[in-house]
């Protein structure tokens, strides 16, 4: 067990030794360059929202699973904001936004160890400078790494309850490498092939949403059923009303930032991301009640984090209007996926593909009929095109995710042993209990009576 941290370990010392010995070759100089310090602001609060999105995922996530397995949910969530943010710095960037290479990928050299990513846009990196930015690159690079962090963190919803940690750490790792910087680069660089397809995506239907969610149902249906026995009841909605709060907040700055400027647009996601977000909390509550539920406070913050996702590809191009309309097809959808989804044997523990994943791709479909370019391509051929989209990425991330999650097991094991599974993660991968924090003396010695007794069966 040793030997998978002492790996890790020395990653981050090689990391480390090369950020000393690399030049920086960035320029902080801001003479000369089209700098809007207004856009500067914004955009710098926007990056601060969408990083708390995170662990607003951490808290909605984590008050849906059972109080034995809160610390180890929520962690994995939060432990996101630190893998990623250093794979993204040394070459995630540039995986998806360095040099284009045939419009699937990008050169992982261009900016490796954020070489050159200071104030200027560097020379031979014309591709960005279409983008049009009046922030600096780095700024830029900051906000696209938020993004980064939290796709892999929705993901966890899937394989809550029983997944070994380390085995989450390699694959989140992966996943970021070889499924979430594609699909960026795809769809955001300027000579991405789905963006040169005219397909929009505003905000991240299609490369945060679609994607995690069928990560996540390839997940779930990788690792099989949870093995444990009992009523899985949420171990605080409070968590969840907070978390989907968080998630509420942060996503002005999700949709308002992508806009990249303050402007117009910005104003114009602002405000949609707000009232797809309420039309949904309420389709999704009446919907519940027309369906023989009570009105619940789980429903009601489910509903709106489906309204966000929802509106997340469109947000400052649709109108007011069409935001409602927008919410409610998708909340419709995404309930009754939810609702079809527990009759099926798929253990997707927190509905994680019911509802950002289905969501997600409605949104985008949505984005086909509801925005379009009527100087460059037709409202028909517009549709087909995002159609065609969501059918790549879907199969694409399945089959990628797929491979990566059976790849991970080789190495470190993914799934937990039904023993430990049984005693909560919790206690069995950091020796945590939700409301105590670090075991006490009196709970240690417990747990090593219970290991006694057991074999040692825990995984350490």
């Amino acid at each position: 067990m040793k030997k998978r941290w002492i790996i890790m370990m020395t990653i981050m010392v090689i990391f480390a030794v090369l950020g000393v010995v690399l030049p920086e070759g960035s320029s902080w100089n801001p003479e000369g360059e089209p700098l809007n310090f207004a856009n500067m602001a914004w955009m710098i609060t926007a990056t601060i929202f969408v990083l708390m999105m995170t662990p607003g995922v951490s808290f909605f996530y984590g008050g849906m699973v059972r109080a034995k397995n809160v610390i180890s949910t929520m962690l994995q969530s939060f432990i996101a904001m630190g893998v990623i943010s250093v794979i993204w710095v040394v070459f995630g960037f540039s995986l998806a936004f360095g040099e284009d290479i045939g419009g699937f990928i990008g050169n992982p050299l261009t900016y490796f160890m954020f070489k050159d990513v200071g104030i200027h846009i560097p020379v031979g990196s014309e591709n960005l400078a279409s983008l049009g930015l009046t922030i600096p690159l780095a700024l830029y690079a900051l906000f696209q790494m938020k993004f980064a962090i939290i796709t892999p963190s929705l993901i966890t919803g899937s394989f809550a309850e029983r997944v070994h940690f380390s085995g989450y750490l390699v694959f989140m790792m992966l996943w970021c490498i070889f499924v979430y910087c594609p699909l960026a680069h795809w769809t955001w660089h300027p000579e991405g092939f789905l963006g040169q397809m005219f397909v929009k995506d505003f905000a991240g239907g299609i490369v945060v949403h679609a994607s995690s969610g069928v990560a996540a149902l390839t997940g779930a249906i990788f690792l099989g059923r949870r093995k444990t026995v009992g009523v899985f009841r949420p171990a605080n909605i409070a968590f969840v009303i907070l978390g989907a709060a968080m998630l509420w907040l942060g996503w002005f700055g999700f949709n308002g930032g992508s806009s990249l400027a303050a402007d117009g647009v910005a104003v114009k996601a602002f405000l949609n991301t707000n009232t797809a977000c309420a039309t949904a909390m309420l389709v999704w509550v009446f919907f519940d009640c027309l369906r023989g539920r009570k009105p619940s406070a789980m429903g009601a913050s489910v509903g709106a984090v489906v309204g966000l996702v929802a509106i997340t590809p469109s947000a400052g191009w649709v109108s007011v209007g069409d935001s409602i309309a927008i919410a409610l097809i998708t909340t419709l959808v995404c309930n009754t996926a939810v609702h079809w989804k527990n009759k099926t044997h798929v253990d997707d523990a927190l509905d994680v593909f019911p509802t950002h994943g289905v969501g997600g791709i409605i949104g985008t479909i949505l984005t086909g009929i509801f925005v379009y370019e009527t100087t460059e391509i037709s409202h028909l051929h517009s549709f087909f095109n995002h159609l065609v989209a969501v059918v790549l990425v879907f199969g694409y991330t399945f089959v990628v995710t797929y491979i990566l999650y059976w790849l991970t097991s080789k190495m470190v094991p993914m799934r937990v042993s039904a023993e430990s599974e049984q005693l909560g993660l919790d206690r069995s991968q950091h020796d945590e209990l939700y409301g105590v924090g670090m075991l006490t003396e009196e709970g240690a010695n417990e747990l090593a009576e219970y290991h006694e007794e057991h074999n040692n069966f825990i995984d350490k």
